[in-house]
């Protein structure tokens, strides 16, 4: 019997409002009650058996519900008060606009009292207060006038933003800076941080003359609608006339009269045929989408090459941690001719699959690769997709106990759930965490959204609603970010997670976590306000403690017996986890050549994206194009990460690096994660993040030493595989 069942019985509501006549003291009383139950450990009878669980534990295993705040005026959305209503948006937008004027006439003025960079950092923080809580709420909120009010907030701010972006007397009191120095004396760090702002400031050619400008803006323009249609147009479903599927398979698709809608690839069917039919009807090639991704690559060479880059992938890998484009495509290169070898054994064994599957003597094709690696997982390590085996030994309180006990451990911090104020939430199933360190220095906030709702966006994600930094009077500016994730209740409760929902969850609190634990001056480069190619870099690293066996056992228990996890079921998932690494490895490899080719130089191109991809699959990737299909006009991260799709394989390698030389021999050694913590994620992007990583490791952040730590990863798996 759980405690909530405790209430519903003799001391529940019913029971107090009778003995009292007063709610606000049922409130007050079943309170203490609860306060006094949950003191730090709670004991729960199974049999005969005693099983001690921790206060986290049991606060996580029970969802959030609606709180009754009685004579309690509402503080507002995340305590701000300005909030109480969704008018207040007006408010802020107001007071961003005035506090803005104020902040560009004191950047440009003669008689400025302090660094230019300060009055910068504070121009971001004053837009991106108002900004970043606006899309939140916008994405987020379940009722329209909030999310209204938001838009249109976000709307207003963009408005300040474009003027900005247009006042030359602001670029040229910044540039003047950046070129000559300040009359203040500053760091290094200042510095970095002002040259950052101006580069921003000239991604939208303001230090062009005016019809060079004119042109920028309207390529912008141009890009944004471009990326948006072809985002669309990549998730559409086809519709085909039935009859051109054989009437064996025509029912494992949907079917709408004499139509069948195609509208993804099949790829776990077990049925070969179905596998092969989605592939090709799903990638065949679209004339609109190919004008459409021609257009938005040519657009972006010429705004490149506007603003005085030789390619796009020039600008776009401007202050990353490889620098440039020749960098990554070393980086590429080495990695595809190391991994050929390991892929290929990967594509052996999977064919053999094949064949036992009575595939007779047909080759392995693309469509087969993301069913066989399933497949492996399912026959040989005994794991379904949804690993329901597994999900008793994580419920959600335990996964975030085994967090907290992890950053407890390496950085000896804590985290605490706090109730939340009236009005402070956007939904009444948020929990809020407090960040503790030893010397109970409050460091921040991570509002948990975890479950799914009507409307709430379907991806899991970490959005900072305030960046931490130094204030003028010595202060220093807490960082509040969300965690949001769509897990799904249905018949469990407690609430119980898949294997790669455990992933999932110690990821984003790994981009959480670099938010609170950066401390940096200026908020412009926070947490991770970083290049794109290291912001990943601590939540990689964060699965990368999900997936080693003695970080598991600290938290992997069932949920209702407190039982670890056998030994025999950890080795099973950890393995499972690193099954065909290489031919996934390889596989991204060909994803990020592709994009370094489409954005660089238009010589190297073929006469469309499609040719282009058949010369970059045949280079780096082990299975042959298939003819007829186009899969690049369904790869909507072309708009997102438009040449920066390297990002994903750069930041593993990284955190690869520094799991291997600091965690891996002790995944749980205090000394090795204050290293990390002040070493690494202290700065957030205040250092660049290539000579951030270098002076940490100790090594030059070379595209060799890159590859070889993935490799070495990679042989380390292959070894433990037993197949």
């Amino acid at each position: 019997m759980d405690f909530n069942s405790i209430l519903n019985h003799s001391n529940g509501s019913i029971y107090w409002k009778e003995l009292t006549g007063n709610w606000n003291v049922f409130v007050l009383k079943t309170n203490i009650a609860m306060q006094k139950l949950l003191n730090f450990k709670s004991i729960k009878h199974f049999g005969t058996r005693c099983v001690s669980t921790s206060k986290f534990f049991l606060e996580f295993n029970t969802r959030p519900s609606k709180k009754i705040h009685f004579s309690k005026n509402p503080v507002g959305l995340f305590g701000i008060s300005e909030l109480r209503g969704f008018e207040g948006f007006y408010l802020l937008k107001e007071r961003c606009i005035s506090r803005t004027d104020d902040l560009i006439a004191e950047a440009i003025s003669q008689k400025r009292d302090r660094k230019i960079v300060e009055i910068f950092d504070e121009l971001s923080d004053t837009l991106c207060k108002v900004a970043d809580l606006s899309e939140f709420i916008r994405l987020s909120h379940p009722q329209a006038n909030y999310s209204h009010a938001a838009e249109d907030a976000c709307i207003s701010i963009s408005g300040i933003v474009e003027k900005l972006n247009t006042h030359r007397e602001l670029f040229q009191s910044l540039k003047g800076v950046v070129d000559h120095g300040d009359k203040f004396s500053t760091t290094d760090i200042d510095n970095h941080v002002a040259k950052l702002f101006l580069f921003d400031f000239e991604q939208c050619g303001i230090h062009l003359e005016e019809e060079e400008r004119k042109k920028v803006v309207h390529l912008n323009e141009c890009i944004l609608y471009l990326g948006q249609r072809f985002m669309s147009g990549a998730v559409n479903a086809r519709s085909l006339n039935k009859n051109i599927l054989p009437e064996n398979i025509r029912h494992l698709f949907s079917i709408d009269g004499d139509k069948i809608l195609v509208s993804g690839l099949y790829a776990d069917s077990p049925n070969s045929l179905a596998r092969e039919a989605a592939y090709r009807l799903y990638l065949y090639p679209d004339p609109h989408q190919e004008e459409l991704l021609t257009d938005l690559i040519n657009s972006r060479h010429e705004l490149a090459t506007t603003c005085g880059f030789p390619t796009y992938a020039h600008r776009a890998l401007n202050s990353s941690t490889m620098e440039t484009p020749e960098n990554v495509k070393e980086f590429l290169e080495i990695l595809s001719e190391k991994l050929r070898p390991r892929a290929q054994k990967d594509f052996d064994i999977m064919q053999k699959m094949k064949l036992s599957d009575g595939g007779l003597n047909s080759p392995l094709c693309a469509w087969d690769t993301p069913y066989f690696t399933s497949r492996m997982k399912n026959k040989y390590l005994q794991i379904s997709s949804q690993a329901t085996e597994f999900m008793p030994f994580f419920s959600l309180g335990g996964c975030m106990e085994g967090f907290n006990n992890l950053m407890k451990s390496l950085f000896g911090i804590r985290l605490e759930n706090t109730e939340m104020d009236k009005g402070e939430s956007w939904a009444d199933d948020v929990y809020k965490l407090c960040v503790i360190d030893e010397n109970n220095t409050l460091l921040g906030h991570i509002y948990c959204d975890f479950f799914e709702r009507t409307g709430k966006p379907n991806q899991d994600c970490h959005f900072t609603i305030q960046g931490g930094k130094r204030l003028a009077n010595g202060e220093y500016q807490n960082p509040i970010v969300v965690v949001m994730l769509n897990f799904s209740l249905g018949r469990w409760n407690p609430p119980l997670l898949t294997p790669s929902m455990v992933d999932n969850l110690f990821h984003e609190l790994g981009h959480a976590m670099h938010s609170m634990l950066a401390r940096t001056e200026y908020q412009h480069v926070t947490g991770t306000r970083c290049s794109t190619d290291f912001a990943e870099v601590p939540s990689v690293l964060m699965e990368y403690f999900a997936s080693d066996p003695r970080v598991l056992k600290t938290f992997a228990r069932h949920y209702q017996t407190q039982e670890p996890m056998p030994d025999e079921m950890l080795r099973r998932l950890c393995a499972s986890k690193n099954v065909f690494s290489a031919s996934e490895t390889q596989l991204q490899v060909f994803y990020s050549a592709l994009d370094q080719v489409y954005h660089g130089l238009p010589e190297t191109h073929r006469q469309n994206t499609t040719e282009t991809l058949k010369m970059v699959q045949e280079q780096h990737y082990g299975l042959p194009y298939v003819p007829q299909t186009a899969w690049q006009l369904r790869f909507s991260h072309l708009v997102g990460y438009g040449a920066k799709y390297y990002s994903y394989l750069c930041s593993r390698a990284i955190a690869s690096w520094i799991w291997q030389e600091y965690f891996q021999k002790d995944p749980l050694n205090r000394e090795q994660g204050e290293k990390y913590r002040y070493n690494c994620l202290l700065y957030g992007g205040a250092v660049p993040s290539r000579q951030l990583v270098s002076n940490f490791l100790g090594k030059e952040i070379s595209a060799q030493n890159l590859a070889n730590n993935l490799i070495n990863e990679i042989d380390e798996h292959q070894a433990n595989m037993k197949i």
